[in-house]
């Protein structure tokens, strides 16, 4: 298996595994200000690529839509030219379209226009300490994997937390990003976006 990842800025990635493009958390918007319900925050600097640049994706891999952070103004345009959309259940009723919702541990094939594919899991997350998700919403990460190699975890806007690693999760996953499916080794993808 080939990966390739390309920091573009802040929780804005692009991964590609065997030909498969996945973005993260698109934000493509220049330096400024977001204005979120509870708080401001600036954006310093721009992105390293355009979404021009990045081209078409297979999928964009959404934390969640509520905040600027995650999903910015050019973001929003970008999810139009994706192919697939996976984000949380709520996030999928605000953005209609062909966003697609997922609970914690449901699965979804992904295949690439090459004909490759990958299992998605959605994890658990949380943006921050116990009680805050009527200010933060809801949010989750991602497990991507294939029979063929170690599973790799996008770990979102999340801190860490009990529900991460869950006995019932398809997964072992220990705090640090380690994560673990039954008798194979791990890879882990760091956020950039201060959570791992």
């Amino acid at each position: 298996m080939t990966i390739t990842i390309t920091l573009i800025g802040g929780p804005t990635a692009l991964i590609e595994i065997d030909g498969i493009r996945l973005l993260t958390d698109p934000t493509f918007d220049s330096p400024g200000f977001y204005q979120l319900p509870h708080v401001k925050l600036q954006k310093l600097n721009g992105p390293a690529m355009s979404a021009d640049a990045v081209g078409e994706v297979d999928a964009v891999l959404l934390s969640h839509d509520q905040h600027s952070d995650n999903l910015d103004n050019a973001g929003r345009a970008f999810l139009a030219s994706a192919r697939r959309v996976l984000t949380t259940e709520g996030g999928a009723r605000r953005l209609g379209a062909h966003a697609e919702g997922f609970a914690p541990w449901a699965t979804t094939e992904l295949k690439g226009k090459n004909g490759r594919s990958l299992e998605v899991t959605a994890t658990p997350a949380r943006h921050g300490p116990a009680g805050i998700e009527p200010l933060s919403g809801d949010v989750i990460g991602f497990v991507l994997s294939r029979q063929d190699h170690a599973p790799i975890y996008v770990s979102g806007d999340t801190t860490w937390f009990d529900g991460v690693f869950r006995s019932r999760a398809p997964f072992q996953m220990r705090p640090g990003a380690a994560i673990r499916r039954r008798g194979a080794n791990a890879r882990a993808v760091p956020s950039q976006h201060g959570h791992q």
